[in-house]
C-alpha cells in the first residue's frame, strides 16, 4: 500500500515526510493501523549520530494502533486487537528470555541494524529500500512489525496514549521501579525530568521513597515534576547536592536516576556523588556511541558499595509490566495522559522536534486518526 511516513535520509537531516510503499506482513508479522506514536528523543538521537542507525529509516517506535491484517504463522493475535508497539522483540526462547529478561532478548541485536528479522525491508521510497526504526518505523499511519514486537491491550485503554507505554513509561518506572529497586523511605535523585524522567519520578513514588528530589534546568518540567510526585526539585547539580545532603544529613541519596537527554559522563560523574552508602546509580538516558573517559570515583565505589547500571527497557519484562502499568493507570496510580503537552500532525514532526529540543513538551505526540 502507498502511506505517507516521516523519513531520515542522511546525518543531521530534517524529518522528511513522503510517500512511501509499504509491503504486507511476512511470516511472524503483523500490519499494524497507527493511531499515535510519541516524539520520542531517541528517535531525534537517530538524526544527530547518538544511535548509529543506517539510513534511509522510517523513525517512530512509541506508537499504539489496532491490526489490520497478521502473516503466517501468528496465532496469538488477529486483527481488531488493540496493540502498544515494542521497541525491542522478545523470542521467548533464548537464554534472556526464558529466565524473565525479556528486556535482553537475543533478537534486540537487529533493533539498530535495519532490515526486518528475515534481512529485507518492508518500505520502499524513491527506488530504495527503507529501514524501520528498531523494527517498527511507526511514524507512519501503517506500519509492518514482528508479532513478537507487539502487546495487546485492552481495548478500554486510549489509544491516544497508549503508546506511551511502550517506551517512556515502561522506562521511567522501570528504572525507578526495576533497575534501581528503590525501597520505602529511600531519598531518589532523578536528573532529567522529561518523558522518562516524568516516569522515574512515578516509579519512585509508587516504590514509597520518602524524599524525590528532581532536577532539571527547565521550570515547567520542574514544576511537573512536583505534580508527579517529587518532594523537591533543583534547577541544577549544585543545587541538588545541597538539598540532598540537609535531607540526608550528609548520608546523601540511595538512588540516582540519569534521564537526561544524553547521559554525558559528566551527569554519571554527579549522580555517583549525590549518593552515599549502598547508592545506586542506573543510567536511563543514551550515551553517546563513542568511548569517552569517565572521572569515577573507584576508591569511594569500592569502599561504600556503591553501584552503576546500565538498563534496558527500564528492566522490564514488557508482555507483563505493560498490562500491569496500564492498570496502575486505571486505578490512577500513575498519572499518563497530562504527560502528552502537545499533538501534531505527520507533517508537523519537525515542529514536535523542535519544541522538544527548546524544552516546550514532555512529550509530544504524532496523531493519525
Amino acid at each position: 500500500m502507498k502511506i505517507e511516513a516521516a523519513l531520515l535520509w542522511g546525518l543531521n537531516e530534517p524529518w522528511s515526510v513522503e510517500e512511501v510503499e509499504l509491503d504486507g506482513p511476512a511470516e511472524g508479522e503483523v500490519l499494524v493501523r497507527v493511531h499515535s506514536t510519541g516524539l520520542c528523543r531517541t528517535s531525534d538521537h537517530l538524526s544527530t549520530g547518538i544511535v548509529p542507525f543506517p539510513y534511509p529509516a522510517v523513525g517512530g517506535h512509541e506508537g499504539a494502533g489496532v491490526i489490520e491484517e497478521v502473516g503466517e504463522g501468528v496465532r496469538d493475535l488477529e486483527p481488531g486487537d488493540h496493540v502498544v508497539l515494542l521497541w525491542e522483540p522478545a523470542c521467548g526462547k533464548c537464554k534472556w528470555c526464558i529466565r524473565g529478561h525479556t528486556n535482553l532478548c537475543d533478537l534486540g541485536a537487529n533493533i539498530v541494524i535495519g532490515p526486518q528479522l528475515d534481512g529485507t525491508c518492508r518500505v520502499h521510497a524513491r527506488g530504495e529500500d527503507v529501514n524501520q526504526e528498531f523494527l517498527v518505523g511507526a511514524f507512519a499511519p501503517y506500519t509492518v512489525a514482528p508479532a513478537m514486537s507487539v502487546c495487546k491491550i485492552d481495548e478500554d485503554i486510549p489509544l491516544g496514549v497508549a503508546g506511551l507505554f511502550g517506551c517512556s513509561v515502561t522506562c521511567g518506572w522501570g528504572s525507578a521501579v526495576r533497575t534501581g529497586r528503590v525501597e520505602p523511605g529511600d531519598t531518589v535523585v532523578v536528573m532529567g525530568v522529561g518523558g522518562v524522567g516524568s516516569n522515574a519520578v512515578q516509579g519512585a513514588r509508587c516504590a514509597g521513597a520518602q524524599h524525590i528530589v528532581a532536577i532539571d534546568p527547565v521550570p515547567f518540567k520542574r514544576e511537573n515534576a512536583e505534580r508527579l510526585g517529587a518532594t523537591h526539585v533543583c534547577a541544577d547539580y549544585d543545587e541538588a547536592w545541597d538539598t540532598v545532603s540537609e535531607l540526608t544529613r550528609g548520608q546523601l541519596a540511595d538512588k540516582a536516576l540519569i534521564c537526561t537527554n544524553i547521559c554525558e559522563t559528566t551527569y554519571v560523574e554527579q549522580a555517583l556523588s549525590l549518593v552515599g552508602k549502598l547508592g545506586h546509580v542506573v543510567m536511563a538516558g543514551i550515551p553517546r556511541p563513542e568511548p569517552e573517559p569517565t572521572q569515577m570515583p573507584l576508591w569511594e565505589m569500592l569502599l561504600y558499595q556503591k553501584q552503576l547500571s546500565g538498563h534496558m527497557f527500564g528492566g522490564c519484562n514488557p508482555q507483563a509490566d505493560i498490562p500491569m502499568l496500564i492498570d496502575m493507570y486505571r486505578r490512577g496510580q500513575l498519572v499518563i495522559d497530562d504527560l502528552v503537552t502537545k499533538t501534531y500532525r505527520l507533517d508537523e514532526i519537525n515542529d514536535g522536534y523542535a519544541d522538544l529540543n527548546a524544552g516546550r513538551n514532555i512529550r509530544g505526540m504524532l496523531t493519525f486518526a
